[in-house]
């Protein structure tokens, strides 16, 4: 492995750690056009499923191309659904009570959600050190959660902290789910067909909900669509494939908790939002947290 070739990957990681911590932003700037959060999310994954479909028709032409097993077709596809509908959904759901930057502190509890989901079901000894990157994580949430009770900011703290949770939970079982069908059938392949398959049931949740009504909103709404849906989904997952591909899982984790930090200075700059000491304290216990985590992977 060249030096340029590693730079390189943690430079795609960082750019899809960016991305990624905007999501909350443009979620945000598009719910004050009073657009529901399964509307957005149908927008959004409806305008990046083109780009996810051209990537999948060109890697199954490829020479070298496997076709799936339909016991692989059934992994991808109801992992495809966990991790890029339901985390979703509850995720977009959340910003409707609370802000974008306690919505990201609050999230980090997933990487420890996958520990614990490798310990029971897996049987992988939890570390001492791991341990206490849990007890960091979770006292700088606790620090975080707590500023923000009696904040007039959160127009329901509990009940968008939930939805974060249950999102945060959700997503580590699509992480530990597809983990090894992604070694099997290649990171890129995975995340176009898994893609596609959320995409049938968002489109279905939102007929459903709304009839399939999501013509009538202002152009910034589905401008900010299509900006997600470009900057907030397709460019940084396929980056983050590939900065994974040249550093590793533990490293490309460590740079990754670095997206909190960029939220909530965005948030503070765009949203107005207000951010306290001892919620910058949270923050930088959960990244210290998250940060171990992932070392250890690495090491």
């Amino acid at each position: 492995m060249t030096r340029p070739y590693y730079w390189l990957g943690a430079i795609f990681v960082f750019f899809a750690a960016f991305c990624f911590a905007m999501k909350g932003i443009f979620v945000k700037l598009a719910f004050r056009h009073e657009i529901d959060a399964i509307s957005l999310l149908t927008l959004r994954m409806g305008l990046s499923v083109p780009f996810y479909g051209l990537i999948a028709w060109r890697l199954s032409s490829q020479k070298d191309n496997v076709r799936f097993t339909p016991k692989q077709w059934l992994w991808v596809v109801s992992m495809g659904i966990t991790g890029y509908y339901f985390a979703s959904y509850f995720n977009f759901l959340a910003f409707h009570y609370i802000t974008a930057s306690l919505e990201r502190i609050l999230l980090f509890i997933y990487p420890t959600f996958v520990l614990l989901i490798n310990a029971f079901f897996r049987k992988k000894a939890i570390t001492k050190l791991q341990i206490g990157a849990v007890a960091l994580t979770y006292t700088g949430i606790v620090l975080a959660f707590a500023q923000n009770v009696d904040s007039s900011q959160q127009k329901d703290l509990f009940w968008g902290s939930f939805w974060v949770i249950i999102s945060g939970l959700v997503y580590a079982v699509y992480l530990v789910g597809s983990d090894k069908i992604i070694s099997q059938i290649g990171a890129q392949k995975f995340t176009a067909y898994a893609m596609i398959a959320a995409t049938v049931p968002t489109v279905i949740h939102c007929f459903v909900e709304n009839g399939l009504h999501i013509g009538h909103y202002p152009s910034e709404v589905y401008w900010i669509g299509l900006v997600m849906a470009l900057f907030i989904t397709v460019l940084p997952s396929f980056a983050l494939t590939e900065g994974i591909k040249r550093i590793g899982s533990g490293n490309a984790a460590i740079i990754a908790s670095i997206g909190p930090v960029f939220t909530i200075f965005v948030a503070t700059v765009v949203l107005e939002e207000q951010i306290s000491a001892l919620q910058i304290v949270g923050t930088l216990l959960v990244l210290l947290g998250v940060f171990l985590i992932g070392w250890k992977g690495n090491k």
